[in-house]
C-alpha cells in the first residue's frame, strides 16, 4: 500500500457517518435467516435479541442513553460476530405526561396558548409533530454513537400495531377481572393534573415546620403535624398501644370542635406509631395519606376529603375553603396561636413528596380512577403460562408469578444484589393505578353510556352512538411494559383477538417464536421498578412466558468529583458534544472502561481526551503495519504472493505475540460471556499499547515480520465492539493492501454482509505450543533487560546519540540473549556482548544487577571521571541539604511552634536525603 494512501492521522469526522451509512445500507444490522443459521448442538449459534429502552421521544439524548446505548451495541456486536441471528430492536416511547408538558410550555412561551384553547384534536396535532421532530433528532444521534440497531424493526409506543396490542392487553386483563374502576387514595399531581404510581412519586430533604397543638381547648390530647390543613379531615387519632399516656382514650370516640369544624375522632392503637415523635399521637386523615388509608381500613374509619384535585381546600369547608393548601396551613397555624391552642412550633427536616416529572409537591387523595390487581388470581391464565405454575393447580396472583420467576432462576438479575431490592418492591407493591388525566397517549378503551357513567362498554370501537369514551389515558408504564413482545408482533388482521394475534406469531420463522424471550434487557437500576418490573408483570400474564432471560443493570453517570450532572451545578456533558470533539470510539470507551454492572461511575472530559490517544494510537499501529515492507500479500484463500516454499521461521517476539494474544482471547470471551465489559477493555487496551505497540511493533521495526497484519487482525475484531468505526476503516485498510486472509472471514454467511469487520467471525485461542513457557520466560527477560539499560542511560543522563558498548553476564539466557543482540541494540542504541561471566576491566563500568543477568555499561575513562565529577557534586549538594534540615530540626522552638505536619515534612525530606546519600 502505498504511503500516501494511509492519512498520517486518524480523524473521526471523516469517515464515522460514510461508515455507519454503508454498515445500515447494506443489510448488516438486521438478523439473517435463523433456519440456516441455527446449530441446536451450538447454544452460541442460538439466536440473540435485545429490546433498546425506548428513550422518550422529548427531546435530545443524555448520558444515561449513551451508556445504554454503549453497552448494548457492544452486546449486539459481540453476538453477531459469534454467528448468532442478531436482532437489537430500536424505538421510542411517547412517554405521555412528559411529552404532553414539554408542548404545554412551548404553546405557553410561543403562542400565549393553553391546551386549553386548543382543544384536545388540534393539541394532538401540535404534539405529534413535536414528537416527530423528536425522533428524527434522537435517531440521528443513536446513528452517532454507532448503535448497530435493525432500522427496519423501528417502533414506537404509539404505532398502530403497539396500541392495538395495548387495548386488545387492556380488554383482556379486564374480562379476567384484573382491570377495575374504583375509588381509591391517589398520588395526584396538582400541575399535571394527573395521577402517578407510587414510583414516579421523587422524594426531596426539606426544612418544614413542625406544629404540636389541641384542636380545641377542651380536647385531651395534643398532636404534632407538618401539615395542620390536612386535619380538617380527621377521623382518628392514632397512639401506640403501650403508651400509658394515651391507654384510657383507647377506642372511644372523642369529638372536636377544630376551628369551627366539627370532628369525630376515634383513639385507635397502632405499633407503627412512634411514642417520642411529636406528643407520640398522630391525627389520622384517611383520604389524604397512604399510611393513614391502611389504618382506615383496618379499624373501618370514615374518609372524609378535604384538598381538591387543584390543590385548594374544598369550598364550604370552614373559612379556609377554596384556599391553596399552603395558605390555608399558614391561617390555621395563625389562628391555632392566636386561640392559644398551638403549644409549639418546631423546624424538622422531612421527605417531601414530588411529582417525577415537574417537582411539584404531591397531593394523596381519593379519586376514582382504573387500577390493575396485583394480589388476586385471575380468572383464567394463558394455557401456556409455564412461568406461572407454581403450586400445581393454584392460580397465581401477577405479583407471584413476577416474584416466583427471579426466585426460581428463570429470570437472572446483573448484578445479583439488585434481586433483593425487587423482591422487596414486589412485596410491597399495591394496586397499581394505569389511568391518567392527560390527553395524549393510548386512551382507555371504554366507552360510557352517555346518560350513565355508571355502565360502561370494554371495547376498541363504540358500541353506539349513545356511548362516549373515557377521556383519561393509559399510565406510558402499562404500554412501555409490553415492549419486548409488542414490538415483535406482525400487523394485526381486522379480526384478530388478542391470543389469534400472538398464536399465528408464535408459529416458526415468525420473530416472536424466534426472538422471544430476548435474551437479555439493559437499562439503569434507577427504572428497576417503573419498568423492569412492569415488563415481568404484563408480559408473563399475556404470553405465559418471561420477556427476557437476563437483566443487566448499569449505573449513573456522574462527574468527577462523583456528583450528579445537574444543570444547576453546570456540571453536565453532552455526549454529541465529546463525538464531535473527540469521536464515537473514544466517547463509547470512556463510558465503558471503569465501570461495572449496577455501579455509578465517573465521566469527565480529560478522560474522553485520554482515550482519543488511546484510539489514535491505535490508528499508528495500523499504519506502520500497513506501510512495512516484507509483508507478503494475500489471496482469497490466504496463501500468501511470495513464491518462496521455505518454512515460516517465526522469531521470538512472533511466538511471544501469539501466546499472548490467544490467551487475550481466551480471558476477553470469558469476561463478554460473564458481561465484565470493563475488564475486557482494559485488557484489551494493556495489550494494544504495552505489548503489540511498546514491544512487539517496536521490534518489528528491527526485523521482518509476517505475522503483524493476523496479530493486528485478531486485535482489532476484540476492540471493534468497543471501538466499531476506528476498527473498521483499519479492517478496510487491510483487506484494501491484500494483507489479510478473505476465506473463513465471515461469521454471517451472508455475500453483502461479508465486507465489514462487523461480521467478521470472533477470534479463537490457538493452542498454545508446548514449550509456551520458555517463550515468555525468554521475552520477559528480553523485555528485562532492554529496560535496565534504558534505566542506566535514563538515571546518569546517557544521550540516546550515544553508541555505548556493553556486556551482559548470564548463565540462563546467554544464547537467548545472543540471538537477540540486534533487538537489543536496535532498542537501546547499546551493542551487547553477551559472556559468562564478569568482565575485567571492572572499574570502566557501570553496572545493574538482577536475579537472572548483570548488566555492565562501558564508559571509558573520560566518561567516568564525568560520572564521579557529577557524583561528587551531587554528594557536596546533599551534604549542604542534609546540614539544613538537621539544624533546622535540632532548633527546639521550630520543633514547638511549627505545624506538627511541617515538623512531619521535613524529617521525611532528612530521611530521603540520607538514603540518597548512602545510594551515591
Amino acid at each position: 500500500m502505498k504511503t500516501e494512501q494511509i492519512p498520517k492521522t486518524y480523524e473521526p469526522k471523516k469517515v464515522e457517518d460514510t461508515i455507519y451509512k454503508k454498515w445500515e445500507t447494506s443489510g448488516l444490522f438486521e438478523p439473517s435467516d435463523p433456519n440456516t443459521r441455527m446449530h441446536p448442538n451450538d447454544p452460541n449459534k442460538k439466536p440473540f435479541s435485545i429490546s433498546m429502552p425506548p428513550p422518550n421521544a422529548t427531546g435530545t439524548l443524555h448520558l444515561g442513553h449513551a451508556v445504554m446505548l454503549a453497552i448494548e451495541d457492544i452486546m449486539a456486536r459481540y453476538a453477531r460476530m459469534n454467528g448468532r441471528p442478531t436482532l437489537w430492536t430500536p424505538g421510542t416511547d411517547h412517554a405521555a405526561i412528559a411529552t404532553e408538558n414539554k408542548v404545554e410550555k412551548i404553546l405557553l412561551s410561543k403562542n400565549k396558548k393553553t391546551k386549553q384553547d386548543l382543544g384536545r384534536e388540534k393539541f394532538l396535532d401540535e404534539v405529534n409533530d413535536f414528537v416527530k421532530g423528536s425522533q428524527d433528532t434522537i435517531k440521528n444521534q443513536i446513528r452517532k454513537m454507532g448503535a448497530s440497531c435493525d432500522w427496519k424493526h423501528e417502533r414506537y409506543t404509539l404505532d398502530e400495531g403497539l396500541s392495538r396490542c395495548v387495548q386488545e392487553v387492556f380488554i383482556k386483563m379486564h374480562n379476567d377481572g384484573l382491570i377495575y374502576r374504583g375509588n381509591r387514595i391517589v398520588n395526584w399531581c396538582t400541575r399535571c393534573q394527573s395521577t402517578l404510581a407510587d414510583d414516579e412519586v421523587e422524594y426531596k430533604e426539606q426544612y418544614a415546620p413542625l406544629y404540636t397543638f389541641k384542636y380545641d381547648k377542651d380536647f385531651p390530647i395534643s398532636i404534632s403535624t407538618t401539615r395542620p390543613e390536612t386535619k380538617l379531615g380527621d377521623t382518628a387519632i392514632a397512639v401506640h398501644p403501650d403508651d400509658k399516656r394515651y391507654k384510657k382514650y383507647i377506642g372511644k370516640t372523642l369529638k372536636a370542635d377544630f376551628l369551627g369544624t366539627p370532628l369525630e375522632l376515634k383513639i385507635i392503637a397502632d405499633k407503627s406509631i412512634d411514642p417520642k415523635f411529636g406528643t407520640g399521637a398522630l391525627g389520622v386523615t384517611p383520604a389524604h395519606s397512604m399510611v393513614d388509608t391502611e389504618m382506615a381500613q383496618k379499624n373501618n374509619l370514615k374518609m372524609i376529603s378535604v384538598v381538591t384535585e387543584h390543590g385548594k381546600i374544598k369550598h364550604g369547608i370552614s373559612k379556609f375553603g377554596d384556599q391553596y393548601v399552603t395558605e390555608a396551613r399558614e391561617n390555621i397555624a395563625q389562628e391555632l396561636e392566636e386561640k392559644g391552642l398551638l403549644s409549639k412550633k418546631e423546624g424538622i427536616t422531612h421527605n417531601l413528596s414530588i411529582c417525577y416529572r415537574c417537582d411539584t409537591p404531591v397531593e394523596p387523595l381519593i379519586s376514582e380512577q382504573w387500577f390493575v390487581k396485583v394480589d388476586e388470581p385471575a380468572k383464567q391464565w394463558p394455557s401456556s403460562a409455564k412461568a406461572s405454575a407454581g403450586k400445581k393447580g393454584k392460580k397465581l396472583s401477577l405479583k407471584d408469578i413476577a416474584l416466583e420467576v427471579v426466585k426460581s432462576g428463570d429470570i437472572e438479575i446483573v448484578p445479583k444484589k439488585f434481586e433483593k431490592t425487587y423482591f422487596h418492591w414486589m412485596d410491597n407493591l399495591h394496586d397499581w393505578c394505569i389511568s391518567r388525566q392527560i390527553w395524549f397517549g393510548h386512551r382507555i378503551p371504554v366507552w360510557y353510556k352517555k346518560e350513565n357513567h355508571e355502565e360502561y362498554v370494554v371495547s376498541i370501537k363504540s358500541p353506539g352512538k349513545d356511548y362516549e369514551q373515557e377521556t383519561d389515558t393509559l399510565d406510558t408504564w402499562f404500554s412501555s411494559a409490553l415492549w419486548t413482545f409488542s414490538t415483535l408482533l406482525d400487523k394485526p388482521k381486522k379480526n384478530d383477538t388478542l391470543d389469534s394475534w400472538i398464536e399465528r406469531n408464535r408459529k416458526k420463522g415468525k420473530d416472536l417464536s424466534t426472538f422471544h424471550p430476548t435474551t437479555i434487557m439493559e437499562t439503569g437500576y434507577d427504572i428497576l421498578f417503573f419498568w423492569i418490573a412492569r415488563m415481568i408483570l404484563m408480559t408473563t400474564y399475556t404470553l405465559g412466558e418471561i420477556p427476557f432471560k437476563t437483566v443487566y443493570l448499569h449505573g449513573l453517570v456522574r462527574d468527577k468529583e462523583g456528583r450528579k450532572m445537574s444543570k444547576s451545578l453546570g456540571n453536565g456533558i453532552d455526549p454529541l458534544d465529546m463525538i464531535e470533539k473527540y469521536g464515537a470510539d473514544a466517547t463509547r470507551l470512556a463510558l465503558v472502561i471503569g465501570t461495572t454492572a449496577g455501579n455509578d461511575s465517573r465521566l469527565y472530559e480529560e478522560k474522553i481526551a485520554g482515550y482519543r490517544n488511546f484510539v489514535n494510537k491505535i490508528w499508528n499501529i495500523a499504519r506502520f503495519i500497513l506501510m512495512s515492507k516484507g509483508v507478503p500479500q494475500r489471496n482469497d484463500d490466504g496463501i500468501a504472493a511470495s513464491t518462496s516454499t521455505s518454512p515460516r521461521n517465526d522469531s521470538l517476539a512472533d511466538q511471544w505475540i501469539q501466546i499472548r494474544l490467544s490467551k487475550l482471547v481466551t480471558e476477553t470471551t470469558e469476561h463478554f460471556e460473564k458481561y465484565e465489559y470493563s475488564l475486557a477493555g482494559e485488557k484489551i487496551y494493556d495489550f494494544l499499547w504495552h505489548e503489540l505497540a511498546d514491544w512487539y511493533v517496536e521490534i518489528s521495526k528491527t526485523q521482518e515480520s509476517t505475522l503483524a497484519p493476523e496479530i493486528l487482525f485478531d486485535t482489532i475484531k476484540l476492540l471493534h465492539p468497543f471501538t466499531p468505526f476506528i476498527t473498521e476503516e483499519i479492517f478496510q485498510n487491510l483487506k484494501s493492501a491484500k494483507l489479510i486472509s478473505a476465506k473463513g472471514r465471515p461469521a454471517s454467511g451472508q455475500d453483502s454482509k461479508d465486507k465489514f469487520l462487523a461480521s467478521s467471525q470472533w477470534p479463537k485461542a490457538s493452542e498454545s505450543p508446548k514449550n509456551a513457557k520458555k517463550i515468555e520466560s525468554d521475552f520477559k527477560a528480553l523485555q528485562n533487560i532492554v529496560t535496565a539499560i534504558r534505566d542506566i542511560r535514563a538515571k546518569y543522563n546517557l544521550p540516546y546519540s550515544d553508541k555505548l558498548d556493553a556486556v551482559i553476564t548470564t548463565e540462563k539466557h546467554k544464547d537467548m540473549f545472543q540471538e537477540q543482540e540486534l533487538v537489543v541494540e536496535a532498542l537501546t542504541k547499546v551493542r551487547i556482548q553477551v559472556l559468562p561471566s564478569n568482565p575485567v576491566e571492572k572499574d570502566e563500568y557501570i553496572k545493574t544487577h538482577t536475579a537472572q543477568f548483570d548488566v555492565y555499561i562501558k564508559l571509558g575513562e573520560h566518561r567516568m571521571r564525568e560520572q564521579e565529577k557529577n557524583i561528587t557534586k551531587e554528594k557536596e549538594n546533599l551534604d549542604i541539604y542534609i546540614s539544613i534540615l538537621e539544624k533546622k530540626l535540632s532548633n527546639k522552638k521550630f520543633i514547638e511552634n511549627a505545624p506538627k505536619e511541617i515538623v512531619i515534612e521535613n524529617k521525611q525530606k532528612l530521611e530521603d536525603a540520607q538514603n540518597k546519600l548512602k545510594k551515591l
